[in-house]
């Protein structure tokens, strides 16, 4: 399980503010399969929200926990019936971002309405 610092945390709480819940854990508990889709979305987007259906809070520390845990996360913040996870994208997938980052830029100077009218 990763460990934050204070500082990192609260800036992963103020870019996770505005998001909403891609993964939500039911009665039926923190299953294989939403585990995986869990996974699938920290690949995805790094910072998500997870709403977990349930009163009891044991059960939701037990939850995070484990999720950071299995699948090499942080926990950013559990508050209420939501908690918030944070993994670091992997070095190869790092590169390949910063590698399509920088094909995208264009050496010409873009064209302006005018330029078109002639």
């Amino acid at each position: 399980m990763l460990q934050l610092s204070t500082v990192e945390r609260r800036e992963l709480r103020a870019q996770a503010h505005n998001l909403n819940p891609v993964v939500s854990i039911s009665e039926n508990g923190l299953t294989e399969s939403v585990l995986k889709e869990i996974d699938i979305n920290l690949t995805a987007h790094q910072l998500i929200k997870i709403r977990v259906y349930g009163d009891s809070r044991e059960n939701r520390i037990a939850y995070l926990e484990q999720i950071c845990a299995e699948l090499g996360a942080a926990a950013v913040q559990h508050i209420g019936k939501l908690l918030i996870i944070w993994r670091p994208l992997p070095a190869e997938k790092l590169a390949a971002a910063k590698k399509t980052a920088t094909q995208r830029q264009t050496t010409q100077p873009r064209k302006t309405k005018r330029s078109f009218q002639g």
